[in-house]
């Protein structure tokens, strides 16, 4: 399973049975407090009806008196409430009274009158004193068809003289506990969506900026000079952590590499100066004096060429990206520096070929003249004299082809290595393979490639930008 997906499925399930969780105690909430806000009124509309109806009890006078008058009155009053939405077209409370014995008196609903109601829970309570409620379902498996009972006593002269109870089914406000739950359970749904969508970005940011660590690990695997990422937060930290430590394995290896390939590569020309200096210091023919005084300066210039190429090496091998790249079209530049080089080159003919369409990339100038004036040396010191190098623009790819021997297979892929050359034409000479060094270094700060081809005859050098 990748990372993303893990992420997301562990994100997910967390914020998934949380919301779960909190959904249910919401929705479970709803109707019980529903109940006891219900409850709550019908505590004061009970205590306002017993204190009303205290004088017709008294007097023996509840059946016909003003009391029960007025009740009937209200259960026939028409109603047409909007309460946030819904519509209440009926008055619900039956109010019903006993007289100390718990013996009823009075039923709005006309069916009570007369029986005992001394057990029940609500007058049983509050002729006790106690606070006297009940809820009574009328259908013994239904939670909907409950009816809640409270009761209040009825005093006269500071003595209880009996019990009046009001009652409402709770399917009377059920509409308003079914909206509740609806929108709990919608707003659940957003909240749900919300997480989510929170989810998936804070996924799919985590995923971007791992990848973002991995291709740069790659790309420094690979051996390319690249930067490391911006990346906020701790992963950016990582980053940078990563390329500190890149930066000093490098220097560390580059330095250890440098000494061992330049010390191999100094021994030849050193060798060469000590054996002609030795025998400079004999008695020697005119001729042979000067012939070993020429291998001298022939070696120094190579050990100074070796060095130059060295430095020039260095200091791209420090750079990130190209110091003053701009708009460049290949074919213009190359046509221009084949002509200038031609003049150099004296012993081959470099010729210069463009193919449509002409392409535009964004390079260093300076590099770019680098990296084919040392294309150029190689290609002119494995060639025949009077023979033919071929300089050629297509798209965004330069080559240039030489008519030499080539290279052996197995050397293609370490062509461009520092201190890596094949002997020249000669049989006997090398070069110290610096050059194709620059010129795959130079390419790279481009974001580029050097690609290496044996032809018939001779060698092609590709340089591929983009």
């Amino acid at each position: 399973m990748r990372l993303g997906i893990r992420l997301l499925f562990g994100f997910f399930l967390i914020t998934g049975l949380a919301g779960f969780f909190v959904l249910r105690i919401f929705m479970a909430e709803v109707k019980p407090s529903v109940r006891e806000v219900m409850e709550d009124m019908m505590v004061d509309t009970a205590n306002i009806l017993a204190e009303l109806a205290s004088d017709d009890l008294a007097r023996g006078t509840v059946d016909g008196g003003r009391f029960a008058t007025h009740v009937q009155n209200y259960a026939r009053r028409p109603v047409d409430a909007k309460i946030w939405g819904l519509s209440k077209q009926s008055l619900d409370f039956r109010v019903y009274m006993t007289d100390a014995t718990g013996k009823v008196v009075f039923d709005s609903t006309h069916n009570a009158v007369g029986q005992d109601y001394s057990q029940w829970r609500d007058v049983a309570r509050t002729l006790r004193g106690e606070y006297g409620a009940r809820a009574t379902r009328e259908v013994q498996h239904d939670d909907r068809s409950s009816v809640l009972y409270v009761a209040a006593p009825v005093t006269h002269e500071g003595q209880v003289i009996g019990v009046l109870t009001v009652a409402k089914p709770v399917a009377t406000v059920q509409a308003f506990i079914d909206r509740a739950e609806r929108k709990i359970f919608i707003s659940g749904l957003w909240l749900l969506a919300l997480s989510v969508a929170v989810g998936v970005i804070v996924t799919l940011w985590v995923v971007w900026s791992i990848r973002q660590l991995r291709r740069y690990a790659n790309q420094v695997e690979a051996g390319k000079k690249v930067p490391a990422p911006h990346i906020p937060g701790e992963l950016g930290e990582l980053a940078r952590a990563m390329e500190a430590m890149r930066l000093r394995v490098e220097g560390r290896e580059y330095i250890e590499a440098y000494v061992r390939a330049l010390t191999h590569e100094l021994k030849s020309p050193l060798a060469a100066i000590r054996g002609a200096g030795e025998l400079l210091q004999e008695p020697l023919p005119e001729a042979d004096r000067q012939a070993f005084a020429a291998d001298v300066l022939a070696q120094a210039q190579r050990l100074q060429t070796m060095v130059d190429q060295l430095l020039e090496l260095s200091k791209l091998e420090q750079l990130q990206a190209p110091q003053a790249p701009q708009s460049v079209v290949l074919a213009d530049f190359c046509k221009h520096f084949v002509a200038q080089a031609q003049e150099v080159h004296l012993h081959i003919a470099i010729q210069f070929i463009a193919n449509e369409p002409l392409s535009t990339v964004q390079a260093d100038p300076g590099l770019l003249g680098l990296a084919l004036s040392n294309l150029l040396e190689n290609a002119a010191a494995f060639s025949p004299a009077g023979s033919t190098v071929r300089v050629e623009v297509q798209g965004t790819v330069v080559s240039v082809a030489d008519s030499g021997p080539g290279a052996p297979d197995f050397a293609l892929p370490h062509l461009g290595e520092k201190f890596f050359s094949t002997v020249r034409p000669d049989g006997v000479s090398k070069g110290s393979g610096l050059g194709l060094a620059i010129v795959r270094q130079i390419m790279a700060l481009h974001g580029g490639r050097m690609v290496v081809h044996n032809t018939t005859p001779g060698l092609r050098v590709e340089l591929h930008f983009g």
